[in-house]
């Protein structure tokens, strides 16, 4: 089976058709995708559809694009919500200094935030880090003491330096959609070099469409060929990279 563990299914585009969503990447053999939080609003969101679809999980947290709404009645919010059985992580969180480097000292300080909370609920952390990842590394090491639940890096495309880093501390990383991209030949090298018990897939949907259909809008539906290029990458079979897949999901989400 395919699990997409990152996609914005609660996104305005997705959500005004969501049954269909569901139900296209069920009949491709979809059987699990856990919907990724940015914000309050979208963590709540979140939660109601993992009510109302079973094969659909949750991840609660503040994107770091949405820093300015953190605060301490905020927190005590997303840990009520972290509290519902089917959120199965923090996430998104991070940072992010692709539009805004003036913000930085507090992207920061929600981002540890939300990796202390993290620890407190005893739940695994998603990483968002864009244009970023010189201090997202050095917070990472700073407070590994935290991160004893899993963290997983996702959407990502950093260099084997980093890679090896993140692999030494047990970390995980996700691969998206770019990994189909014809100019993707720095993230192919890294996908070869990533042991299959350390990666996970994801579309994070409705962007980042893979090829051939890239320019459409994207659904969990297209995991399917994220997983087959990454197995025709390492040249490994479909069936045994998903079968690792599916093991670190239960390993790291418990589901």
């Amino acid at each position: 089976m395919f699990i997409d563990i990152h996609a914005h299914i609660q996104d305005r585009i997705l959500v005004e058709r969501l049954e269909n969503v569901i139900k296209n990447a069920e009949l491709v053999n979809v059987k699990k995708i856990i919907c990724s939080s940015y914000d309050l609003s979208s963590s709540e969101e979140a939660i109601k559809i993992s009510k109302e679809y079973q094969n659909v999980y949750a991840t609660v947290g503040i994107h770091p694009e949405n820093c300015e709404e953190y605060d301490s009645e905020v927190e005590k919010k997303l840990i009520e919500l972290c509290n519902f059985n089917k959120v199965v992580a923090v996430g998104e969180i991070g940072l992010d200094y692709h539009y805004s480097k003036e913000n930085k000292e507090l992207q920061k300080q929600v981002f540890i935030n939300q990796i202390i909370m993290a620890n407190k609920l005893s739940l695994p952390i998603v990483i968002h880090s864009r244009d970023a990842i010189g201090d997202t590394m050095q917070i990472i090491r700073e407070y590994k003491k935290y991160l004893n639940n899993g963290v997983i890096f996702h959407c990502f495309n950093e260099s084997e330096e980093i890679l090896k880093e993140i692999l030494a501390m047990g970390f995980y990383v996700s691969f998206g959609g770019v990994v189909t991209f014809n100019n993707a030949k720095n993230l192919v090298d890294i996908v070869k070099k990533t042991p299959v018990d350390r990666i996970f897939t994801e579309t994070d949907c409705p962007y980042l469409t893979p090829v051939p259909f890239r320019g459409q809008i994207n659904e969990p539906k297209n995991i399917n060929l994220i997983i087959k290029k990454i197995s025709e990458i390492k040249n490994i079979d479909l069936k045994i990279l998903e079968k690792s897949i599916e093991n670190n999901v239960k390993k790291i989400f418990k589901i």
